[in-house]
């Protein structure tokens, strides 16, 4: 890492921003914890070829009880990443905007509730679904 990036880190103690700079992080890690999902799903996928006792031991690692909240949690990242990198999009292609980025983020956090509540009701009944049916009777 080069002298910029790491005086870059080094400021991020010091808070400037309001809703712009926690959007930027959000954004950062959201995408970070979707491409660290996608290469952990591409290595346990592709054990079903080469190991398939090790693809055997994923799926059932999978069915804990903490990878269905953490599905959830995939979820909320994947809908911030999206509407919020809709927002970027926008407010690329007409500059003139930018003025407005602050409506623009509640816009974003208004969306990602709508989306986002009902997504993880559904996947929460399933959860419990699946576990109530496969309980010890």
């Amino acid at each position: 890492m080069n002298d910029m990036g790491l005086r870059s880190i080094a400021n991020l103690r010091y808070y400037r921003g309001g809703s712009g700079q926690w959007a930027w992080v959000l954004h950062r890690l959201s995408g970070l914890g979707v491409l660290l999902f996608l290469m952990l799903h591409i290595l346990d996928t592709s054990t079903v070829y080469f190991v398939p006792t090790a693809y055997n031991f994923f799926v059932r690692l999978y069915q804990n009880p903490f990878f269905g909240i953490a599905e959830i949690g995939l979820g909320a990242a994947l809908i911030y990443h999206a509407v919020n990198g809709l927002k970027l999009a926008v407010l690329d292609f007409w500059p003139s905007l930018w003025v407005r980025h602050e409506q623009a983020q509640r816009l974003v956090w208004v969306l990602f509730t709508v989306i986002f509540v009902p997504t993880a009701a559904i996947m929460l009944i399933r959860i419990i679904n699946h576990y109530l049916a496969n309980a010890p009777q």
